[in-house]
């Protein structure tokens, strides 16, 4: 499904990711950790073509997408719910997800499957969503990422900031995701408990580079505690 081979970014004249070689299989979760500030939002804004790499590549259902614009990418099936959410404030529920379709090159209505997976957003289509909670935003974000059907989804952070009952109906979501099997799944989260409940896989970063792979049921304590403990 993804394949990110020896991937390195810059911001300016900083090495901010380091020869990261990744893999999301098809149907999988998998879940990337690490610390404050070692490039994992980097590395997810680099596969979505919002950021350039210097050297690397990625691949998308065999594809090389390593130079391929964000919205190419989009419409190839790769799906981003940013950290932060980025849904906008002024524009009703409704449009926001509405502008998920045009972003990507898609019409039509909003497909039944995302008020089934979010039914609070079908009873607030017309609410602005500058006046939504921080948690009923985040449910938005990824709605708005899931409207076309995607085949990767990239989560950032998703339980940032969230109060636990929506953190429960984002983990939810996810499940459902994962029970279905039709998107794959790379999920950025510090949430250690929340990441090894649905994640078929781990990776962990450092300073730009990954430095632990595997299983979650392979993930040791001292692994744990050498690279996510504060």
């Amino acid at each position: 499904m993804l394949k990110v081979e020896r991937l390195n970014v810059f911001y300016g004249q900083s090495h901010i990711l380091r020869e990261v070689s990744l893999r999301v299989p098809p149907g999988q979760v998998v879940c990337l950790m690490g610390r404050n500030g070692v490039g994992k939002t980097t590395l997810l804004r680099t596969i979505m073509g919002l950021l350039p790499s210097r050297g690397g590549w990625i691949t998308f259902d065999d594809q090389n997408v390593t130079h391929l614009s964000p919205d190419a990418r989009a419409r190839r099936g790769i799906g981003y719910a940013p950290q932060g959410r980025e849904i906008f404030p002024q524009l009703t529920v409704l449009e926001n997800l509405s502008l998920g379709l045009l972003a990507q090159g898609k019409n039509g209505g909003i497909p039944a499957e995302i008020f089934a997976l979010f039914p609070v957003l079908q009873a607030m289509l017309e609410r602005k969503g500058g006046v939504l909670s921080g948690g009923q935003q985040q449910q938005l974000s990824i709605a708005r990422a899931l409207v076309t059907r995607p085949k990767l989804l990239l989560l950032d952070e998703p339980t940032e900031g969230i109060q636990p009952s929506i953190i429960l109906e984002i983990e939810r979501v996810i499940r459902q995701l994962k029970d279905l099997r039709t998107v794959s799944i790379l999920l950025v989260e510090q949430y250690l408990e929340f990441a090894l409940g649905l994640a078929d896989r781990y990776y962990i970063m450092k300073k730009g580079a990954i430095v632990s792979e595997g299983t979650t049921q392979e993930l040791q304590g001292d692994v744990v505690k050498r690279h996510l403990t504060v």
